[in-house]
């Protein structure tokens, strides 16, 4: 009985220092993270309260977050964009792009990750892997043969190079992220569907596609941030002012022969992350559900 009650008080006492240690460890915690994301978003939080900051004043009180005098005139000036054409349809210029992209991209690569995940072929493994090869490739090895390509076809100076590529998926990530998606999904669903007389095709569309939404919303997310903030193939390809994308507008703020308007461009580069921030925040649950899990739980 002793033994009983004493090994009982011991397990009473280990507990209790659990409850102790647990609140210490769980505010040490958040106050790392808390660290953190305060160290990731700062440079936005300052390039924002920035751009309410007279243009004379962003870089002499740049060491100043709160601005000591607002004015929206940075707005204003930026809005008016360059030589009578409005930022605003630079603005347009880059959501067509990201959105035609995006659209092409996903919609390729589902297919893509269907064949791969699905169905049984010759040379699906030597495929597969060449997909992952591409994965590791580095973009800038293919650009001067990619633009050579391009210039031949007569696409430069156009957004082909920056839209058609991208129908064919040619980006592994989202052909990879899916098949994970895909190979969760019970093959039974398929033989019963196949049954029901359903093709492939029906099999993909009526069965694949409700099932991968996390997924595809994942995948949308990723590929439209990542054309909205492609630099580089639009400063290839794009050579008229009145076709530039929001980031390679933003150069034109900047003038290393004159005077920059810094507080024109930092007003502009807040306008700009908000098509990612309201995309992010308004289907966060797909992309937390799309980067966390692989396919169906239970």
């Amino acid at each position: 009985m002793t033994i009983i009650t004493a090994d009982a008080n011991s397990r009473h006492d280990s507990a209790a220092r659990v409850r102790r240690g647990f609140p210490l460890r769980r505010v040490f915690y958040h106050i790392v993270v808390m660290l953190c994301a305060l160290l990731m978003i700062y440079p936005i939080v300052w390039m924002v309260l920035s751009s309410f900051k007279p243009t004379a004043s962003v870089l002499a009180t740049s060491g100043q977050l709160i601005p000591s005098h607002w004015t929206l005139e940075n707005y204003i000036n930026g809005f008016k964009g360059f030589a009578g054409t409005s930022f605003l349809r630079y603005i347009g210029n880059s959501l067509f792009i990201s959105i035609v992209a995006t659209i092409g991209t996903i919609a390729s690569s589902a297919i893509v990750a269907y064949a791969l995940s699905r169905l049984r072929f010759p040379g699906r493994r030597v495929l597969f892997v060449a997909m992952l090869l591409s994965m590791m490739l580095p973009a800038q090895v293919l650009m001067v043969p990619q633009y050579l390509w391009y210039q031949k076809l007569g696409w430069t100076d156009s957004y082909l190079p920056l839209i058609v590529p991208y129908c064919f998926a040619i980006q592994g990530f989202f052909i990879y992220l899916i098949m994970n998606f895909i190979d969760g999904i019970p093959r039974s669903l398929d033989e019963a569907a196949k049954l029901d007389g359903c093709s492939y095709y029906g099999i993909f569309f009526r069965v694949v596609c409700p099932l991968i939404t996390p997924a595809v919303v994942t995948g949308c997310i990723f590929s439209f941030m990542w054309r909205w903030d492609d630099f580089l193939s639009a400063l290839l390809y794009v050579s008229d002012t009145e076709r530039y994308p929001v980031s390679l507008a933003l150069k034109l703020f900047a003038d290393p022969s004159s005077s920059s308007d810094y507080g024109a461009m930092f007003a502009m580069a807040s306008v700009s992350i908000l098509p990612s921030i309201l995309i992010f925040l308004f289907f966060q649950r797909y992309l937390v559900e799309g980067v966390s899990t692989s396919g169906l739980k239970g």
